[in-house]
């Protein structure tokens, strides 16, 4: 086949129009042309008052070879590379001890999946529960206030990607192609076919919670095992060596072979591990409050006249702003038409997080406005990020009444350092509730500082950004692990053999995306071990 790029079409364009811009690029006639597949639809909307939609194609003709050769030096007809996934390995038959997979979040599901379609048998280890029993706990926690720390947003099958936007786009680099084999798997799962072809696919909630369920399934059925309510509570290690681990339970698994995949907000694990002497570093990540908006204002700001078109959708927008004082300001995990959601894992504690449904059709756009903070900001010791998230979540607790409803303020009222006492027209989505209070004192004066900055820059870029009666509710603390696990070109921990430090909470990916393509690349290096101590065990 041959791939067509920087093809660009009015928002409304034909199906003949399409064809035509093919036939057009590659001076063929029409019936030369044999099979169009949409490889990647994008939106151009830098004119509001004319959107397009940018095509890349991968196309057959009738005479693909002669007209590769004809424009060889034209980068936008390319051959369409092989996007295929190729297993590296294969488990030996005398496989003796199963690899393990601790957390089943995207990392985990990925690296168990891709183990067992080669034929490892994994053992994968969940320390919540399943997804339909973890919803419920979830939904409930946000009803009734009763929060369980072993199944919440951050905890159980599915990871925390679970309770979010649901986002499946990646600023990685992805030479081999494993985002192809992610979204293949997706859609083998019951996602949108529509995945696979537009610049920003999203899934949401409950399409992933079905999804989630045929991918264990597939699993099982290929040999692994998957056991929930599994919290590790020791890693069995002799002279640099993983041997095996304990349960909570006090029953233990034999394996010199422990992907680590937990996320980023298991934090006595990242303790355990700590204690146990397996190398970790601090890193920087990001704090701050979720903003929310009408949807509708969102729209128009960036789509204008085409605004509530289908083809579109609700708007969404990714923002940066650079402050004097060398802070960077930006916007995370935009969730155009969705909710604020109660994202802790811990008693007495606010976190906030976004969570949009398929549909995205709710009143509001929220994302979370954070500042970047890094280990200078939490000097002495290797967890000191935690203690500050940890601090600033108990604070959000208290400024909120000490009952999980979490403190607000009008964007107007926090630029002025007022407190809010009544909501405006923007009213807060987040369950359980809201306290309208005064935050600026929630957050460390620095990044107080740099929000205040950044809000009216955004303004400028989308306006009605910075409108009084804004909402913003605190705190964003979970926006990427305040650790990393060291590891070495081979994906085993720099100082523990046998230990892959895997996916977000090791400080190796953020997001679904790169969560699940981290988990394939530890999965491949796994079966090369194993394969490797199976060959020299042999000979």
């Amino acid at each position: 086949m041959i791939r067509l790029s920087n093809i660009k079409l009015d928002l409304d364009h034909s199906p003949e129009e399409l064809t035509q811009a093919i036939l057009t690029m590659l001076n063929i006639a029409a019936d030369e042309l044999v099979e169009t597949v949409v490889f990647r639809r994008g939106i151009d909307a830098r004119a509001k008052n004319r959107i397009f939609l940018l095509y890349t194609l991968d196309v057959t003709t009738s005479k693909d070879e002669a007209l590769l050769e004809l424009f060889a030096d034209n980068q936008s007809i390319k051959p369409t590379p092989d996007m295929s996934y190729k297993f590296v390995a294969q488990a030996p038959e005398d496989l003796g001890e199963r690899p393990v997979v601790v957390g089943f979040g995207p990392c985990g599901i990925f690296a168990g999946l891709v183990l067992a379609q080669m034929g490892y048998k994994p053992i994968i280890l969940e320390r919540g529960k399943e997804v339909r029993e973890r919803t419920k706990d979830t939904f409930g926690f946000w009803r009734t206030k009763k929060l369980n720390t072993e199944s919440n947003v951050q905890f159980g099958e599915g990871g925390a990607g679970t309770f979010s936007d649901g986002k499946l786009w990646t600023q990685i680099k992805d030479k081999k192609h494993y985002g192809r084999k992610v979204l293949n798997e997706f859609v083998a799962a019951g996602a949108p076919e529509e995945i696979l072809f537009v610049s920003k696919p999203h899934i949401g909630t409950f399409k992933l919670v079905s999804m989630v369920e045929k991918m264990r399934a597939k699993i099982i059925e290929l040999g692994g095992e998957i056991r929930f309510s599994a919290r590790v509570d020791n890693f069995h290690i002799e002279d640099g060596q993983v041997l095996g681990l304990t349960l909570a339970d006090g029953s233990q698994i034999k394996s010199k072979h422990i992907a680590l995949a937990i996320g980023h907000s298991a934090r006595d694990t990242f303790k355990m591990i700590y204690d146990r002497g397996i190398y970790i570093e601090a890193k920087p990540f990001s704090v701050g409050f979720r903003i929310e908006h009408k949807q509708s204002v969102i729209d128009e700001a960036l789509f204008g006249k085409f605004a509530g078109h289908p083809i579109l959708g609700a708007a969404d927008y990714k923002l940066v702003h650079h402050c004097k004082s060398g802070r960077s300001v930006y916007s995370f995990c935009m969730c155009p038409g969705g909710t604020v959601v109660a994202a802790t894992s811990e008693e007495h504690a606010v976190v906030t997080n976004g969570m949009s449904q398929y549909s995205r059709n709710e009143r509001n756009a929220n994302s979370a406005i954070v500042v970047g903070i890094d280990p200078d900001d939490y000097p002495e010791h290797p967890l000191a990020g935690i203690e500050l998230q940890r601090q600033l979540e108990k604070a959000a607790y208290v400024l909120g009444g000490e009952n999980y409803d979490a403190p607000a303020q009008l964007v107007g009222d926090f630029l002025t350092g007022t407190s809010s006492a009544a909501i405006g027209g923007v009213e807060p989505s987040y369950k359980p509730g809201i306290k309208l209070t005064d935050m600026t004192g929630l957050l460390p004066q620095y990044c107080v500082d740099a929000i205040r900055e950044a809000i009216p820059a955004f303004n400028k870029k989308i306006r009605g950004f910075a409108m009084e009666d804004a909402t913003l509710t605190g705190v964003e603390t979970r926006t990427s692990s305040p650790i990393c696990i060291k590891r070495s070109d081979d994906f085993q921990s720099i100082n523990t053999k046998g230990f892959y430090p895997s996916g977000e909470g090791a400080g190796y990916a953020g997001g679904i995306m790169s969560s699940a393509i981290d988990g394939i690349k530890v999965a491949e290096a796994m079966a090369l071990s194993i394969n490797e101590q199976a060959g020299s065990k042999s000979a």
